[in-house]
């Protein structure tokens, strides 16, 4: 998926607040509120997971994207099981835990 692709599959979608964790805020999509783009969500989920880096949040380790001032992650679930993709803005510097 190329870098214009990806912004634009980013700014078709819906992003939700996650009211129940706001102490740390972040937006999260559903692949079924497009059902219509899931070829789209799950090849960004890829390229997350291919083209992310690793950082280690609550003690478990992510891969994360980042595109824009954002960064994406899943909750690492297999493709087939992966139902959201989340979003944050990004830290003024990237903390990557090993």
């Amino acid at each position: 998926m190329k870098t214009e692709e990806i912004k634009d599959y980013i700014a078709s979608v819906k992003w939700q607040f996650a009211k129940t964790m706001s102490a740390i805020p972040h937006e999260y999509t559903v692949a079924e509120w497009n059902p219509g783009k899931k070829d789209l969500f799950e090849t960004f989920i890829l390229c997350i997971r291919e083209n992310g880096y690793k950082n280690v949040f609550y003690g478990k380790e992510y891969m994360y994207f980042d595109v824009d001032g954002y960064k994406y992650w899943t909750m690492g679930n297999p493709l087939e099981e992966t139902t959201l993709i989340n979003r944050a803005k990004l830290d003024s510097e990237k903390k990557v835990e090993a």
